[in-house]
């Protein structure tokens, strides 16, 4: 009876084993997802390997059990929209495989992180509060430095223009770099094959316009200067001049202004040329009787009212002939002012490019997005200064403040402009790399999705001889 029941339960067990081994054959695909099976990977950490089952857990030693690696928490960032639905800009284009998505993903991980964002992985906190239209957020420059065009750099007293003017001639990837000689402060920055400079600053040109020249003066000089040092033969031809700054939060500023001065140092050779002139003492009187400032204390320095530091960075970039220069008497303090600010408003708005002292890697990338021109090096942002080792109570804060309600202005109108202008460009730029990533994808999807054509009289589906008869054989 055993040995009758023995044989009637091996036939159907061999007949099984059968199957199984020719399925299996017959169907390799299935060897990867069969012996997944029963295994669902976790929610939310596409690209990461699932959890053992408890199954596979118990096969494992368990001295292993503690040296798996455990995955990260999901990480706690604002909620994401819904998986598959298009950007606005990807609207018309057709929903592309797997394959693109992750190696999109994969991109966008490899992209510099915003160094201002907030750690925890939320949006940037910034929120615009002035409307700029499109031309004013996207500033592109074909800069010519074969050509005739001109970078002109208006460098306002410490807003780290010293820093950002050695970046210009040592620290920019040229056909042609700037050459620089130990022991000069100038760098001569020729284009490549002329003896013609396209970079007019402290450290390529001197101080030609005047030590500290502004707006006012820089606009009525440069033109002039560069004709002279031009070669006779391209005065016909056009020129283009782009003028770039500095700008500092104004408190900042103020402080490491009075440190400065407080050292010794003065700008008593500035000419302040508005007009075709300079202002009489009358107009412009001096702060101090001596040679130099040195010593004072921050109390004397915030008392002097005709004290230049006061809303410097205002008055050295709006257009000063509308105010009648340092006239006080031509018009009325208010009016005055209202003018100025707009002016300056005005005219930062429309330059070629400026930066933030307190953003060093945003100015960089901006202005290495404007003018196509790449740093050898990156910025460093710098923390610690003299005016961050100030201390100062709330008070002398608020004075300073008070003295300097212009500049506290034009920095709150410049750093929204730059802001959206940063945020715009990086847009910008992701849209351009992702086209150029599908772009470069097509031609390996389009390979992919090729289908080899059927033989003539041959069933959608049917096998060939030559695989039946492997199969046969295996």
């Amino acid at each position: 009876m055993d040995e009758r029941f023995n044989k009637w339960l091996l036939t159907p067990v061999l007949t099984l084993l059968f199957v199984v081994i020719m399925y299996q054959y017959v169907s390799p695909s299935c060897s990867s997802s069969c012996a997944n099976f029963g295994e669902q990977p976790r929610t939310g950490e596409a690209g990461q390997p699932a959890a053992p089952s408890p199954a596979r857990r118990a096969q494992a030693p368990p001295e292993d059990w503690e040296r798996r690696p455990q995955l990260p928490p999901p990480p706690r960032g604002p909620p994401e929209g819904p998986r598959g639905a298009a950007a606005p800009e990807d609207e018309d284009e057709e929903p592309g495989d797997p394959e693109d998505e992750e190696e999109e993903a994969a991109a966008e991980e490899e992209e510099e992180p915003d160094p201002e964002a907030p750690e925890n992985g939320s949006l940037p906190r910034f929120v615009p509060r002035f409307n700029f239209t499109p031309k004013d957020l996207t500033r592109f420059v074909d800069f010519n430095i074969k050509g005739r065009d001109v970078i002109v750099f208006l460098h306002i007293q410490k807003t780290g223009g010293t820093t950002f003017g050695r970046h210009l001639v040592k620290n920019i990837r040229l056909e042609q770099p700037c050459s620089c000689k130990a022991g000069q402060k100038k760098c001569t920055c020729h284009r490549p094959g002329k003896k013609e400079t396209w970079l007019f600053s402290r450290f390529s040109t001197g101080w030609s316009c005047g030590l500290h020249a502004d707006w006012t003066e820089l606009t009525n000089c440069v033109p002039a200067i560069m004709e002279k040092k031009d070669c006779p033969r391209n005065h016909s031809h056009t020129r283009n001049f782009y003028y770039i700054t500095m700008l500092r939060d104004p408190v900042s500023r103020y402080l490491s202004e009075w440190k400065h001065v407080q050292r010794g140092a003065t700008w008593k050779t500035s000419l302040h040329m508005c007009d075709g002139r300079s202002p009489t003492p009358d107009e412009l009187p001096t702060c101090y009787p001596g040679d130099d400032w040195s010593g004072v204390s921050l109390r004397e320095f915030m008392d002097c009212t005709y004290n230049l530091a006061n809303n410097r960075q205002v008055r050295m970039l709006a257009d000063l002939s509308l105010v009648g220069c340092y006239n006080l008497t031509f018009m009325n303090e208010s009016e005055r002012n209202a003018i100025l600010l707009q002016s300056a408003k005005s005219n930062l708005k429309n330059m070629a490019f400026f930066g933030l002292t307190e953003f060093q890697r945003k100015t960089q990338f901006l202005f290495e997005r404007t003018f196509n021109l790449k740093f050898i090096s990156p910025f460093t942002q710098f923390n610690i200064t003299r005016a961050s080792n100030v201390e100062i109570n709330e008070g002398a804060r608020r004075r300073i403040e008070e003295l300097n309600f212009l500049d506290v202005q034009l920095y709150e109108y410049a750093r929204d402009l730059f802001q959206q202008r940063y945020h715009r460009t990086r847009q910008l730029a992701r849209q351009r790399d992702r086209q150029r990533r599908r772009g470069e994808r097509r031609p390996q999807r389009d390979h992919r999705g090729h289908r080899w054509p059927r033989q003539e009289g041959s069933p959608e589906g049917a096998v060939t001889e030559d695989y039946n008869s492997q199969v046969v054989r295996w």
